[in-house]
């Protein structure tokens, strides 16, 4: 069994790489592991082993044709993690979410037909679903994203559809609620919350704090995933739920106490643009098609990614260095 994984040097897609090279998906203990990534300030080699028997890792862009066609021969699927993901960033300039998340995807796809890869994984997002009060949105729901981010993601889904029902690629879709976990970028609000509290700074926290996301370990993720690639059918979407919705206040006031702070570390900053309200996946059909059963608390996955941002600062501090310099 050969997998390539596109984007596996970033958060997630490290995480499920990690986790099969270590025999953690059942009948995979000897697949053999191709890592695409461009190595964008997400991507970090460090994220990987540097050598394993059963991985080889190539620095490359999704949207290059070429390398693609010369890569793919041989694999039996496709995981696709590799995407421009930050929010804000597409806010600023959303070129490359729509070269990359658009664009990029059908190139992959289109590579997968030419050289007759059987089974593809597209991991997406609920953001394309825009924003609801009440309820929980079905993988039915329409797409209606808010942000350049959103609207690059909900593309991307609509081509691998299309692959699916006009060429009859094996393509299934995931659509996931807020990961965290160990080895996120900073970025984001968790190990922004955590590392700037480690180094004595405030915490940024938006508007009115009152925005609910529903939370998902990354683990719990993975393995989603990969029960998706496994068991999944061809032209379905899998909403992957985490089942522990909360307000972005409640997130921060919870890593305070984790990290001995108190409520002045929080500083209220301007809302972003279009910043949706409320997500809430109903995962129903993951649960009873294909046996999906999230097994990380929210508060033990959350105290136990506050502890491994304390233990190896070398990381974090490395990536927001980068951050800084760019």
């Amino acid at each position: 069994m050969r997998i390539l994984v596109t984007g596996a040097a970033g958060f997630i897609g490290s995480h499920y790489v990690r986790t099969m090279l270590a025999g953690g998906f059942p009948q995979y203990e000897d697949a053999r592991i191709t890592v695409v990534d461009k190595l964008t300030y997400a991507g970090n080699r460090d994220n990987l082993p540097d050598t394993h028997p059963r991985l080889d890792f190539v620095r490359g862009d999704i949207c290059d044709l070429p390398l693609l066609l010369d890569l793919l021969p041989g694999h039996d699927a496709v995981v696709h993690f590799a995407a421009e993901s930050h929010v804000d960033r597409s806010i600023d300039s959303g070129a490359d979410f729509v070269r990359t998340n658009v664009a990029g995807t059908e190139n992959l796809l289109a590579a997968c037909l030419r050289t007759g890869v059987g089974r593809v994984v597209h991991v997406s997002t609920d953001e394309v679903y825009g924003s609801i009060d009440k309820g929980s949105w079905t993988e039915e729901w329409p797409l209606e994203p808010n942000t350049p981010y959103a609207a690059s993601k909900a593309g991307s889904d609509l081509i691998a559809r299309s692959f699916w029902r006009t060429h009859g690629l094996d393509v299934s879709i995931t659509r996931c609620s807020n990961n965290y976990g160990p080895h996120q970028h900073p970025e984001k609000l968790i190990p922004l919350a955590v590392t700037n509290l480690l180094e004595g700074r405030s915490v940024p926290l938006y508007g009115d704090g009152a925005h609910v996301r529903e939370w998902l370990h990354v683990d719990d993720h993975c393995r989603a995933i990969q029960l998706v690639l496994t068991r999944g059918r061809a032209g379905e979407v899998y909403n992957v739920g985490g089942g522990n919705e909360r307000t972005n206040t409640e997130v921060a006031g919870r890593l305070l106490e984790l990290l001995g702070a108190d409520r002045s570390a929080l500083r209220r900053v301007a809302d972003r643009k279009g910043h949706d309200r409320r997500y809430s996946l109903d995962d129903t059909k993951i649960r009873e098609q294909l046996g999906y059963l999230p097994m990380t608390p929210f508060e033990q996955g959350l105290s136990d990614t506050v502890d491994w941002y304390r233990d190896n600062p070398h990381w974090w501090k490395a990536a927001k260095s980068a951050e800084a310099a760019r």
